[in-house]
């Protein structure tokens, strides 16, 4: 399955939630913790299994310039990598 046309999402037992002590946005899965940076957070966001990566890079269009779906598509296979994210 090509990675654009696929709708990810966050795999079983990963959440993304916001550590107060460490006042940033971490993603907890059950071997860890990984502290996305920002942009990696504003995808992760995004990603609830219904919208596929032209729906997520439409939807950060809206906040920031020059998104393209490549850098979309690049960032979801490093995490996907990571064993984090899953694309239904």
């Amino acid at each position: 399955m090509s990675l654009q046309a696929g709708k990810p999402r966050l795999k079983r037992g990963v959440r993304l939630t916001y550590d107060h002590t460490r006042d940033l946005q971490v993603l907890l899965y059950p071997e860890g913790v990984l502290v996305p940076n920002p942009t990696a957070t504003a995808i992760l966001q995004l990603c609830d299994g219904e919208s596929d990566v032209e729906q997520i890079t439409l939807a950060l269009s809206n906040q920031y310039d020059g998104v393209q779906p490549q850098q979309v598509v690049d960032v979801l296979a490093r995490l996907a990598d990571r064993q984090v994210v899953e694309w239904s």
